[in-house]
This record gives structure tokens, sequence and C-alpha cells, in this order.
């Protein structure tokens, strides 16, 4: 039994899905399509570059989502694997509206619109400079939410993303996680400053979320019976009004990835399908779980070898 997973922020990388692009007149249309939507070539930043503006979260996010959903379509259509067996769709942060896509909850320009608008939201809710995030390496969740909860007279971060076992992101203000990484020095953890604009996934999006709100609540979802994992809850999704107001809560929320993936191998999954850019996903579920099978699909050859 299957589970199909896509990246978030961090995956991407200038030239991505430059070989799907070439060969596959539907990843064609599709760049095409995304570009008459957005009213600009973010094909020719994909493509081409500068990385610099590539990178810029209100370019990332559109531009992930496309390479994604576009090797989606290529497995579906041009290879006729039928992904929609997936006992389970599920992303990490952005992903997750891959995942809503893929799985036939929203259609491709819908979900590039307003992954444009949770880009800019996203990035402008926070004065660059002011905030951040930091990896927390070789450690668990239990020990990091002791040392918050221990020092929250000393400086206030949060938990953003629960990865896997041995990594844990977390976002605030520059001067506490300053702070907070003395604590870590101290008591002898690893840690990297993340090189993000912003502190996603933490209260300080709350600008972003208010902002997220009025147009989530304007989405009229498709009825599909694929099922999606919500990275806030770590459970499946069961209705589509619960999934609106999941997907507002996702901004300032924890990404709880490690319990997704333990959530979906407790319930049969025993094989990983990553869709998109770069391979950061797999080598979570990795960590997360050393027997289950993981597939990664960055180009034509790692279709041909898949299966289901």
């Amino acid at each position: 039994m299957f589970s199909v997973i896509f990246p978030g922020q961090g995956s991407q990388m200038v030239g991505m899905g430059k070989d799907f692009f070439e060969k596959f007149d539907l990843v064609k249309e599709l760049f095409k399509k995304a570009d008459d939507v957005l009213g600009f070539s973010l094909s020719k930043i994909i493509l081409e570059g500068p990385k610099e503006e590539l990178n810029l979260t209100t370019n990332t996010q559109p531009a992930i989502f496309l390479i994604s959903f576009a090797i989606f379509s290529v497995i579906k259509k041009e290879f006729n694997i039928d992904l929609n067996q997936a006992k389970y769709f599920a992303g990490h942060s952005l992903g997750e509206y891959s995942a809503l896509a893929s799985a036939g909850y929203l259609d491709f320009s819908e979900t590039i619109k307003i992954l444009k608008k949770r880009g800019e939201a996203m990035q402008n809710a926070v004065p660059e400079g002011e905030g951040g995030m930091v990896a927390v390496l070789g450690s668990n969740i239990a020990v990091v939410e002791k040392i918050l909860n221990d020092n929250q007279n000393n400086f206030v971060i949060e938990i953003a993303n629960d990865n896997s076992e041995g990594q844990i992101v977390l976002s605030g203000k520059n001067e506490d996680l300053s702070k907070f990484i003395d604590v870590l020095k101290l008591n002898g953890i690893k840690n990297i400053k993340l090189p993000v604009s912003a502190p996603f996934h933490c209260k300080l999006m709350h600008q972003a979320t208010k902002i997220m709100k009025e147009e989530i609540e304007k989405i009229n979802f498709k009825d599909t019976k694929n099922i999606l994992i919500s990275n806030v809850t770590a459970d499946e999704i069961p209705n589509k009004d619960r999934l609106k107001e999941l997907l507002i809560n996702q901004i300032e929320k924890r990404v709880r990835w490690r319990e997704s993936i333990i959530y979906m191998t407790n319930n049969g999954v025993n094989h990983f399908i990553e869709i998109g850019p770069g391979k950061v996903l797999s080598g979570l579920v990795k960590r997360i779980n050393k027997s289950v099978k993981i597939d990664t699909i960055n180009n034509e050859s790692d279709i041909i070898e898949l299966k289901i």
C-alpha cells in the first residue's frame, strides 16, 4: 500500500523540471498556463534563474507546486500509472497544496493563484531580518519542548516543523533565536540557523493567516475519494469544511511531518512516492521508518522504474 508525498520550500533549484519540460508537451502547456495565470514568466525563473529570484518565497511556492504537479501529470497521463490508488496524499507545508491539486480537490490554475498569494502573505507578515528559523539536529521533540518550557520567561520561540527523529525546526524573532542557540550550545545540541527570510509556522505569521483566511474561504473544493493527511493534525481530513479550517491554521501551526508518516505506516502504508524537486522528504521518511520502500521521482528513468 502506498502514499504519495510532495515536498515544500527548500527543495527548489534553478533548472528543476527541465527534462520534463523539454520532452513532454503537457508540461510545456502547464508552464505556459502558470505564466498566463500569474501574469509573468515563472517558467523563465524556474528554468533560467537567477537563483535569488527563484528563492523569493512569492516565487518559490508556485514554482515547487508547478514542478510537482507537472511530474504527477506525466506519471498519470504519459505512463498510465494510476497514482489515485494511493491510500493517502500528503505534502510538507506548501506541499500540502500540491497534494490537494494532485488528489483532485483543487484545479491547477486556482492552486497556482492561491500559492502566489500565500507566498506574498508569508513573506510580508514579518519585516525582513526580524525573524528566522533554526534547525535542531540529533535531538528529539521531548528534549526541545523541555528547553522551551524551562526558558519561557527568557525567550519565545515555537516548533515550526517536527520533521523526523533528529530534525526539528523552530521559528521566532532573531533575538530570541540567539538566546535559544546559546541554551542549545550549553546542552551540547547541534543546530543550524536556516537561510530563510521569515519565521514560518509560528504566531508571527498571524498577518498572513488573516489574509489567507479570506482567500481560502472563497475556494470551492471539489469532491474526491482521495484522502489527504493534514500537517496540523497528522490525521485524515474528514470533510471540506475542516479542510478549509486546517489550511488556514497551517500557516501558524507546527508541521507534524514525523507524526504524519507514523500515522500512515500505522494504517498499512509501506511504500512512499515523493513527487517533486529534490529528495528531502525521502530522507526524512527513511529516518522515521527504515523498513518502508521509498521512490523519489525526479526524472523519466525514475518513472520507468516505478512499481506500485
